[in-house]
């Protein structure tokens, strides 16, 4: 039973049908997207749902509008993220372990220094892991910077917490099961009631995750990825994104033009 690749998406170029134009990135015009969906598919992934709406983007709302097209287990990620071909290898092969019923759910941990920008701070969520490797708890930090030896975030109110640049952190792939569909809906269905009425309130992924953690109706096992993540959090980010996709193309991680 081949994995289903699920991608959030707050607007795609024409060729997906999608609402906006995605800047081009490869060496042939390719975009992040075209690059997450060769490596999922050169990792066994079977089927690509895509769940386009521009306020849609890594919600729980999000997940629950594609459980009449995804049958298997399945990879939740971004659209405008690129993950690397290890990261789409080392979740491919522990959903594919999975059965349908199974609510031993698994989240792709990056090394932080390698989600950094040099132009500015960047939002990650900070993972906690036990001895086993399970998801304790994501610490949203909105501000980190870069150090010349790893980072730290400043909150609002001047506290500093100091980083190394070696923990895991979430960027929003992960990989579930159907069982997780009745889980988030009636986890949805709770946060409407208390916030509901509040127009900019939001049920994100982590914190569904987190309800079902702390309630004991799931696992996360944090899969460490040594992919670097590539994305454009600032205009001066992309030259940057751009130069480390030509060096993995010219390295053969990628053919020159991914779909001739």
């Amino acid at each position: 039973m081949k994995p289903t690749l699920l991608v959030l998406a707050a607007g795609m170029g024409s060729r997906y049908g999608g609402l906006k134009q995605i800047d081009p990135m490869g060496p042939s015009g390719e975009t992040i997207l075209d690059y997450s969906v060769f490596d999922a598919l050169r990792a066994g992934f079977g089927k690509v749902v895509f769940i386009i709406r521009p306020d849609f983007e890594g919600t729980t709302h999000a997940i629950l509008c594609a459980r009449d097209a995804v049958h298997t287990p399945f990879a939740v990620i971004n659209a405008d993220d690129f993950y690397g071909r290890d990261s789409y290898a080392t979740l491919g092969r522990y959903l594919t372990a999975l059965s349908n019923e199974s609510s031993a759910y698994a989240m792709v941990g990056f090394t932080l220094k390698n989600t950094l920008s040099e132009h500015g701070t960047v939002a990650r969520g900070v993972c906690q892991t036990d001895a086993t490797g399970k998801l304790t708890d994501i610490q949203e930090l909105t501000k980190i910077a870069k150090l010349p030896k790893g980072a730290e975030h400043r909150g609002e109110d001047g506290h500093v917490v100091a980083l190394t640049g070696e923990e895991p952190v979430s960027m929003n792939m992960w990989g579930f099961t159907p069982a997780i569909f009745p889980q988030l809906e009636a986890d949805f269905r709770t946060f409407l009631t208390a916030k509901g009425t509040e127009m900019k309130s939001e049920s994100y992924i982590p914190m569904s995750v987190g309800t079902l953690i702390r309630s004991g109706q799931a696992t996360c096992q944090v899969l460490r990825s040594d992919s670097a993540w590539f994305g454009v959090t600032y205009r001066e980010d992309k030259p940057v994104v751009q130069a480390s996709i030509a060096q993995q193309v010219g390295s053969g991680a990628y053919p020159p033009s991914l779909w001739s």
